[in-house]
């Protein structure tokens, strides 16, 4: 509960913080330079595993844990801190020196020298907190071990206030620096110290050590080698959006980011939240080998709540305008910019289900310790989507891109499920497509309905404002509600029944 709660309140975190840079900097070049200056810093927290450490330390710290040798536990710590985070500090001085040539490779449509030399100067301010990540990823992961959550639970939602507060105060004066300084003071205090005072509270020890050559750190590095170098779904994304974009006018790349982060904040509830809870589970039955209940709940939570996700795409889809005006549409963020911004998160809401199902699927995977399989097939995976991007931008522009992101997706997780299936013996896999398709024609009659009370809504209130927008946004989402909740007792779609039964038995004496 402690993480599903910090995962949603640190997308609505997220999302007011995109209000912020919305507001100020509204969908211009200056955004676009911001949304470049992640691209080398995220390189780099990808090639130092930070976002992984749970899913490759934990397992080898609590190990010793379990065997009562906890000293042993935290020299692999210190092993693993000392010799990546130098490795990491390396980077990170190669990556300061060379940002230049680094940005224009990475963003090589970019023509206009201004932008360049912003997105560099934001990328030097942003880059030493990937230092700041790694480390308090290893706090984290000792405290996760320990099963404590509250104090982890708190660094994504410091670092978002961070970015916030930097925008707000030193907006008016740096522009677009102000939030890059909320970026670093954001991972300083939440990811690093607050978390360096949670791992010291539960008993931290930490040796000064490079023994590369022991054993467990061997197989750290076996089992992170993988991610490191892999493509994976979402960081393929983040990059291949601005790589693309650059060939795009100015504010096409804000654009693209913010309706990418709205589309997460769906997947984010239904996806990210689950799979983090659905992982401890597989990784019990893994250990046990019990492969056929491992099958059992991933089918489950695919069914149960991934699915979910294809209805409410589709009433995003709907709404995609009124949604976008409410959040956004306020300071320099114009209703220009709210227009381009709305189609391109219709096209994003195709493969919204996809980027939810990975975070499910993928864990598999990782519960097993198979981190290479999921890191060549999604690399392999991510070379052979780059015609769809190239082909997407020739003919469609920024909605090309955003249309290439949702395929791409959607291929990805149905190999990657397909594979599973085939490796594990899945033998009720055929109830999990029957059930996606059975969903998929229940949200088709729904998307009708839906789209005609909205003709029907903004007939009386015209989308032109925050309180009309939000009256539409309301009355066609309770029709929505009662419209899925009737279909779907009607056809028998057991999660729906059994919310909708919950819900009339708390009503009804």
């Amino acid at each position: 509960m402690i993480m599903m709660l910090s995962i949603f309140f640190s997308r609505v975190i997220g999302l007011i913080r995109e209000m912020t840079i919305a507001y100020v900097g509204g969908a211009g070049p200056d955004v676009d330079a911001y949304q470049l200056a992640f691209m080398v810093p995220e390189i780099l927290n990808h090639v130092a595993a930070s976002g992984f450490l749970s899913i490759t330390f934990i397992p080898i710290f609590a190990r010793y844990l379990e065997n009562n040798n906890e000293t042993e536990g935290w020299r692999i710590f210190s092993i693993i801190i000392n010799t990546i985070g130098t490795m990491l500090l390396l980077f990170i001085a190669l990556a300061t020196v060379f940002t230049y040539p680094l940005i224009n490779a990475l963003a090589p449509g970019i023509s206009d020298i201004q932008t360049i030399d912003r997105a560099v100067s934001m990328t030097r301010i942003i880059m030493p907190a990937q230092f700041f990540f790694f480390m308090g990823g290893l706090f984290m992961a000792v405290q996760y071990a320990r099963e404590h959550f509250l104090i982890p639970a708190l660094a994504p939602l410091i670092y978002n206030l961070g970015i916030i507060i930097g925008g707000i105060i030193a907006g008016p004066y740096l522009g677009m620096e102000g939030f890059s300084y909320g970026v670093l003071s954001g991972a300083f205090i939440g990811s690093f110290v607050l978390q360096y005072w949670g791992a010291k509270r539960i008993g931290m020890k930490y040796f000064f050590s490079f023994s590369m050559g022991h054993h467990d750190f061997k197989k750290y590095l076996i089992l992170t080698l993988p991610l490191m170098i892999g493509m994976t779904m979402l960081f393929s994304t983040e990059i291949f959006f601005k790589f693309f974009g650059s060939y795009l006018p100015a504010g096409n790349i804000s654009a693209l980011n913010y309706a990418f982060r709205v589309m997460f904040m769906l997947v984010g509830f239904f996806g990210q939240a689950v799979g983090v809870a659905s992982f401890p589970y597989l990784s019990q039955l893994a250990a046990r080998n019990e492969i056929s209940r491992m099958n059992t709940l991933l089918n489950d939570t695919l069914k149960n709540y991934i699915a979910l996700m294809i209805p409410f795409s589709v009433l995003f889809a709907i709404l995609r305008h009124e949604i976008i005006l409410i959040l956004f549409q306020r300071g320099k963020f114009t209703s220009e910019d709210t227009q381009v911004a709305a189609c391109i998160l219709m096209f994003l809401m195709i493969g919204a289900f996809a980027y939810a199902a990975q975070t499910v699927v993928v864990r598999g995977y990782y519960a097993m310790q198979n981190t290479l399989f999921p890191a060549v097939f999604s690399t392999i995976a991510v070379c052979l989507s780059v015609p769809l991007y190239y082909f997407g931008l020739q003919y469609m522009n920024v909605y090309g891109i955003a249309l290439a992101m949702s395929i791409s997706a959607i291929i990805q997780i149905v190999l990657l499920y397909v594979l599973w299936n085939r490796r594990t013996n899945n033998k009720d896999s055929w109830g999990v497509y029957v059930f996606f398709l059975k969903i998929i024609g229940l949200s088709a009659p729904i998307g009708l309905a839906v789209y005609g009370c909205r003709l029907f809504l903004i007939q009386w209130f015209p989308p032109v404002g925050f309180f009309y927008c939000m009256i539409t946004c309301t009355l066609t989402g309770m029709f929505f509600l009662v419209l899925l909740s009737g279909l779907g007792v009607l056809c028998n779609i057991q999660i729906i029944v059994n919310i909708t039964h919950r819900y009339v038995k708390k009503r009804v004496p």
